[in-house]
């Protein structure tokens, strides 16, 4: 089995993040969750998270999905808790844009990048909520 990581700002957590999460670790026996930085959450959406990132990493934790719940970096190498963390798969979400161009230049050529399923978008996304 594989190691698995995915990223995300899991602000007001749903159904649909815990479908992703699901999801994600389904690839895997072990699952990492990078959850962003405040100031990236800022540079990305242009606004803070409702949720600071202490409080979106222990909600993550309390959730019991994960194997293990890490701020990203800070820095401007958003992709350095890929080389720090060794996964197999690099999970992404249906909708997420930030930092995945490059990505494929940025790891290892034996890590798979997978695209995981939207789970009633119209209805669970962050957006809309």
């Amino acid at each position: 089995m594989k190691k698995v990581i995915v990223f995300g700002t899991f602000d007001k957590l749903h159904p649909g993040h815990i479908h992703m999460l699901k999801e994600a670790g389904e690839y895997g026996y072990y699952l990492i969750v990078v959850i962003a930085r405040d100031k990236t959450v800022c540079e990305v959406k242009g606004r803070e998270p409702t949720n600071d990132e202490i409080a979106r990493l222990q909600a993550l934790k309390d959730l019991g999905i994960a194997d293990k719940v890490r701020l990203g970096c800070l820095d401007d190498n958003k992709y350095l808790a890929i080389s720090e963390e060794k996964p197999d798969i690099v999970a992404l979400g249906y909708d997420q844009k930030a930092f995945v161009d490059n990505l494929a230049d940025a790891i290892d050529s034996h890590v798979q990048i997978v695209r995981l399923a939207p789970y009633m978008p119209e209805k669970y996304k962050s957006s809309l909520m």
